[in-house]
């Protein structure tokens, strides 16, 4: 867990921001919407993977 995870989620975060204006104006409501869920579920995925292995490590640590 270290920058790396940070820069993850920025870039994800940072797609996002730029897609979703683009799709608005363009008339594309729907993907807009889409694109943000899309974003969430994927920077959602990368935090459970690193809460999984924080989990891991406490369990090695005191099992």
């Amino acid at each position: 867990m270290g920058l790396d995870l940070i820069f993850k989620i920025a870039g994800i975060g940072i797609i996002v921001a730029v897609l979703n204006p683009i799709l608005t104006k363009a008339g594309r409501d729907e993907q807009a919407t889409l694109v943000t869920l899309a974003g969430l579920i994927l920077a959602m995925l990368v935090i459970a993977g690193e809460v999984r292995d924080l989990f891991s490590t406490l369990k090695s640590l005191f099992g």
